[in-house]
Formats: structure tokens, C-alpha cells, sequence
């Protein structure tokens, strides 16, 4: 945005100092002209020698001007002068971590988020200023770091099936006598995979923008539907379900809520013991916030490898090969939808297997009648 050029904020500041001493110094002097001059008198007196221990002639209004007057001038000469250059001083010091702010603000605009202000001194308010820039600069690199290495394993993903389409493609073209219906049946299996891996990317691309319609929502509702929708995959896995919801009315997009606890329990089923799994969901009601917990059996995990699954694209080789394994961005849609409904995602690994899943959103009133 092009401005007109004006004055610095440190001439501003020179020039109300200045400004300010020299009007303090007015004050002053008028001061002594209105409680001292005025009681002298203005026509000359004679002093009885014998009254007082002096004599002569008293000083009269005029002659104590005609002397106050230049040595004034001469006062706020000075206030003047030592305003303006003490203020330049003042104000310099002042002004010095606000320079700093502005050099990291220049580095910041060309790219370089990795510089820090690290302002030293006690609290005040360019300190808070530095502080809270330096918290920004560091959520600004953390997000530019996820989002490269997102796209880096997003373009990795999406060309894999790309690749696997072409080299099935020439393999059908280099060998007419290769099975055309194997060849078809791959590429559909292939492109579905890539189809599910766009769907997903648009809809994590939709829940970060935050770009829906919020309306009453009850998760309880959500995750019979979603447990319902999946009981197929469960007993073809031989993994049982059990379900506790009670009425947990929040607010949000109906949409991505359900593709929310859909996510959960698809990842609880898949990701479970090879036979006989459980998987348990259970909906509550707190005084401010609702929770929805996913647990499942499963294999013994550590806190940091749990930590892992949110992140897109973590996956391990059953995820990758298996079955409704889905495209690795399952939990990561999940995070990403409930950060964009102002929630909190826990990951819990079970001490006997599995995890624990928690998601706790902001609660609304709870409807009269349950539709």
C-alpha cells in the first residue's frame, strides 16, 4: 500500500517533548509574572531610611520587566534547544526495540521465518509486542514446514497411482495377449484409490479454510450412523462393536462431524487385532463441552508413535496394503475438522493395546426432542 511520505514517529515524538518542556516553561514564567510582578508596584517609591535598614529608591514593574523579559527569553531558549535534543535522544531509546520489531518484520515479509527478536528487558508493552511477534513468526514456520512437507507427500501419493495406471497401461499395450480384464480390474482399483486420495485432500483443504454452514449438531446421532454404516466391515474383520452415546448436542458442520467420527471408527476397525477386535464408542455430556471416545484393541503402542498418526500420510505397511486402509489421512482429517470446531484431539495408547481416541468439542443446549 503506497502512503504519502510524513513525519517520523521519532521527530513526532522530539518535537512533543520539546514541545511539551517549552510549554511547561511558559507556565512557569507566567507564573512568576502573575503571583510575583504584579505585586510590585509600577510608580517609584521612596524609602524612609528611617523605617527600613535600606534606602533609595524601590525597583518599580517596568525596570524588573525590561530585565525579566530577555533572561525569559533566553530560559525558553534553552527549554528549546535541550528539548529538542534531549527529546531526539529520549526517543531514539525509546524507540530502539521497535526498530528491531521492524528489521524482523522486513525479514519476515522475504522469507526468512526463522529469525527471532528475543527482545531482552522487563515486560512492557514492545515487549509484549516482540514476545507475541516471535510467538507468531514460530506458528508461521511450524505451518509453512506442515504444509510443504503435505504437499511433498501429497504430489508423492498422488503420483503413485499415476504411475502404477501408466505401467499398466503399457504392459496392456506392449502384450495383447495379456489379460484385459486383470488390467481393468487394476486400473479401477488404482483409480478409485486415487480418487479417494483427492476426495480426502479437498475435503482437509475444506475443513482448514473453515468454509462451512455451523448448525446444531447431536454426535450421538452421528456416530449410530457412522457404526451402522461400517457394521459390514466390522464383521467381515471379526471385530465387534459396542456403542454408548447419550444426547451431545455442539454445534458444527453435520458433514464433516460425521466424516469425523466415520474416520474414527473406520481407523478403530482396521487398525485392530487380526481376529476378535473390540472397538467401543461412547458419547458424553460435560457442562461445556461434549466428548466422543474411539478405543479399539490392538497392538501395544508407545505415546510418541501415537503422537505420529495425526499427521498425514503416517502410515505403516498394514495401512498401505490392507483392505479399507484408506490413504493415511484419516486421523489428520480428523485433527484438522476438530480444530476447525474449536475442539481438542487426545491420542491415548491403551495399557493393554489399542488406543484411545478423545475428541472434545464446545457443548450447546441439548434439544427437547431427540429427532
Amino acid at each position: 500500500m503506497d502512503r504519502a511520505p510524513g513525519l517520523s514517529v521519532r521527530l513526532k515524538l522530539t518535537l512533543s517533548y520539546a514541545g511539551f518542556l517549552m510549554l511547561a516553561g511558559a507556565l512557569l514564567l507566567a507564573a512568576v509574572w502573575v503571583f510575583l510582578l504584579r505585586y510590585v508596584p509600577d510608580r517609584a517609591m521612596l524609602i524612609n531610611p528611617d523605617d527600613k535598614p535600606t534606602n533609595g529608591v524601590f525597583p518599580i514593574r517596568s525596570v524588573l520587566l525590561d530585565v525579566f523579559a530577555p533572561r525569559a527569553a533566553a530560559v525558553l531558549a534553552f527549554l528549546l534547544v535541550f528539548g529538542l535534543v534531549g527529546g531526539w535522544m529520549l526517543a531514539g531509546r525509546m524507540l530502539a526495540p521497535l526498530t528491531r520489531i521492524t528489521g524482523a518484520t522486513r525479514m519476515a515479509t522475504n522469507g526468512s521465518l526463522s529469525h527471532r527478536i528475543r527482545l531482552p528487558g522487563r515486560k512492557d508493552e514492545f515487549r509484549e509486542l516482540a514476545d507475541a511477534f516471535d510467538a507468531m513468526l514460530a506458528q508461521l514456520e511450524a505451518h509453512v514446514a506442515e504444509q510443504r512437507r503435505f504437499a511433498a507427500n501429497a504430489s508423492h501419493e498422488l503420483r503413485t497411482p499415476l504411475a502404477i495406471s501408466k505401467a499398466l497401461l503399457d504392459v496392456a499395450r506392449t502384450d495383447p495377449n495379456h489379460d484385459a480384464g486383470d488390467v481393468i480390474d487394476r486400473l479401477h482399483a488404482v483409480n478409485s484409490r486415487a480418487i479417494n486420495l483427492t476426495e480426502a485432500l479437498l475435503l482437509l483443504s475444506r475443513a482448514n479454510q473453515r468454509t462451512f454452514t455451523r448448525e446444531p449438531v447431536d454426535l450421538s446421532l452421528l456416530v449410530e450412523e457412522s457404526t451402522e454404516t461400517l457394521l459390514p466391515l466390522a464383521e467381515k474383520r471379526g471385530v465387534t462393536i459396542e456403542a454408548s452415546c447419550d444426547i451431545t448436542s455442539t454445534i458444527g458442520s453435520q458433514a464433516l462431524l460425521l466424516q469425523l467420527t466415520t474416520n474414527l471408527v473406520h481407523n478403530a476397525i482396521v487398525h485392530n487385532l487380526p481376529e476378535q477386535g473390540s472397538v467401543w464408542v461412547n458419547t458424553s455430556a460435560c457442562p461445556k463441552t461434549v466428548v466422543l471416545t474411539v478405543e479399539n484393541t490392538g497392538e501395544k503402542l508407545t505415546p510418541e508413535l501415537a503422537s505420529t498418526f495425526t499427521q498425514p500420510f503416517q502410515r505403516g505397511t498394514e495401512r498401505i496394503h490392507a483392505d479399507h486402509a484408506g490413504v493415511g489421512l484419516g486421523l489428520a482429517i480428523v485433527k484438522t475438522i476438530t480444530h476447525a470446531h474449536k475442539g481438542t484431539l487426545t491420542l491415548t495408547p491403551r495399557s493393554a493395546g489399542g488406543i484411545r481416541i478423545t475428541v472434545e468439542l464446545p457443548a450447546t443446549a441439548p434439544h427437547a426432542d431427540r429427532q
